[in-house]
């Protein structure tokens, strides 16, 4: 999953071609001398930051969705019905939508290192927790605790990956670091189900419980790590020589510097709340996270429910191989897409298009009684979600900075993670009340229409003045992302 050398920890070829592409995007100074300046700060800065927060977002995002393979045997150990899997699926984004707003402002206070260390060894310690649930109670109050730790991880990465790249890179760095969703389940679905077969009953645990112990560890040691290897601010990035660093510094001061000029009426924090495009962002990613949870929690159940509808028996480790082909799919997809959108600097189409194709996608996929276009229509969806999600990511810098940029991304991710709450327990409630999912499928794609739809909606908002300014006041730059 993860291996080092004298530059920090390296993952995969995906991920070298990814870097690849980074460093040879970004326009330079003139003169030779200062192109190669540009170039070998944005290579060291990109294998300095994101191997490692693609590792951290890996651990977590493992350690959030494990539950869909323990699900396979823990429902049943421990009385746990698909309703009450759903509830205490969502249990875990109460928790985070409550604490997110005032962990990013805390993150504010402490910086980046101290507190993303401090999240990721909490997380680990509860995830590792899990192994002790008992039955419906115990599986909501641990899944609760698990959200009070992880609070503000995500909008904490974004805000921190803004803080690094220029706009003209975030998008395919945003992907690179997004990577970690699909790499979860394209690593996670058959390590997850080969620990729970090769470890059942060693020191008296159950395959699940085993599971939840072994996966817990990278996410403290990766903690540890963080209070070493990150760096708050490009000012203090010793790894940079004197002219790198003044060339980062000063570009990214630049950019800030524009957004501050276009919305300098909108600077506080209940005007951030409050502003039409910061709504619009949380409604548009509410429809985005819907099918990634939905997804995410029980997509190895859909795969067991197509073998049982087919005729055709899988075992635990077939699951887990199978439940990975739609997370390979997603990983190829989403760094092509997040190159295209930086290289055409346009973001709403690149988000609309994929969000119209997952739906179409998801929707039909009742409607065929066949295991493998089934698993075709998932995977389809499964890469637009993926596709659509780090290009997401590129609107909040265009209206948000300081603390602002902080709560405001925080906010729309906890709007966002809602879905979280909502996804699960509807995909849960309807799987009891009809026997199938055939009802979730089509929720999904009715959920990536609404973020779609909203998508469009933002654009239009974005072409209107801010604060009754005239529409010529919005930066060039700006209006080029949309």
């Amino acid at each position: 999953m993860c291996v080092r050398d004298g530059r920090g920890p390296i993952q995969t070829s995906a991920m070298r071609r990814a870097m690849k592409e980074l460093t040879s995007m970004n326009p330079a100074p003139p003169g030779a001398a200062g192109e190669r300046v540009v170039r070998a700060a944005m290579r060291k800065t990109m294998w300095r930051i994101l191997p490692f927060l693609l590792f951290a977002y890996l651990v977590c995002y493992l350690d959030r969705v494990n539950i869909s393979f323990a699900s396979l045997e823990m429902n049943t150990d421990v009385g746990i019905s698909d309703s009450a899997y759903g509830i205490g699926a969502g249990v875990f984004f109460v928790a985070y939508f409550i604490f997110e707003v005032p962990s990013n402002i805390a993150l504010t206070t402490f910086g980046p290192r101290l507190w993303i260390a401090r999240i990721m060894i909490t997380w680990g310690i509860i995830a590792g927790c899990m192994s002790l649930v008992r039955g419906p109670l115990s599986f909501y109050v641990l899944r609760f605790l698990m959200g009070v730790a992880e609070a503000g991880f995500f909008p904490a990465m974004i805000l921190y990956l803004t803080q690094w790249f220029p706009r003209e890179k975030r998008a395919q760095a945003t992907a690179t670091f997004f990577m970690a969703v699909p790499l979860a389940g394209l690593i996670g679905s058959p390590l997850s189900t080969w620990l729970m077969t090769v470890l059942h009953g060693v020191a008296g645990l159950r395959g699940w419980q085993a599971m939840f112990v072994i996966e817990a560890v990278p996410s403290v040691l990766g903690g540890i790590a963080c209070l070493f290897w990150l760096v708050d601010k490009p000012a203090q990035a010793t790894f940079l020589t004197e002219p790198e660093r003044a060339w980062l510094v000063a570009e990214l001061e630049s950019e800030t510097g524009e957004v501050s000029a276009t919305y300098r009426h909108q600077h506080s924090i209940l005007r951030t709340l409050l502003r039409p495009a910061v709504l619009y962002m949380a409604l548009i990613y509410l429809g985005l996270e819907f099918g990634e949870y939905a997804l995410g929690f029980f997509l190895p159940q859909m795969v067991q429910s197509f073998s049982d509808q087919f005729g055709t028996h899988l075992s635990l480790m077939q699951i887990g191989l199978i439940s990975a082909i739609p997370s390979a799919v997603g990983v190829c997809c989403m760094i092509f897409w997040g190159r295209r959108s930086d290289r055409a600097q346009e973001r709403t189409w690149h988000i609309v298009i994929p969000t119209l194709i997952g739906a179409a996608a998801i929707a039909a996929s009742p409607f065929f009684s066949n295991f493998f276009i089934g698993m075709v229509l998932v995977s389809v969806t499964a890469a637009a979600i993926y596709s659509s999600i780090p290009v997401f990511w590129q609107l909040p810098s265009r209206y948000l900075v300081g603390t602002a940029a902080a709560v405001g991304v925080a906010v729309i991710n906890s709007v966002g993670n809602l879905s979280g709450i909502i996804a699960p327990s509807l995909t849960g409630v309807l799987k009891d009340a009809t026997g199938t999912y055939s009802a979730g499928y089509i929720l999904i794609g009715v959920f990536l229409l609404f973020a779609a739809g909203g998508t469009l909606a933002l654009h239009r908002e974005t072409h209107r003045a801010p604060s009754g300014e005239p529409a010529t006041s919005v930066s060039r730059a700006s209006r080029s992302e949309v």
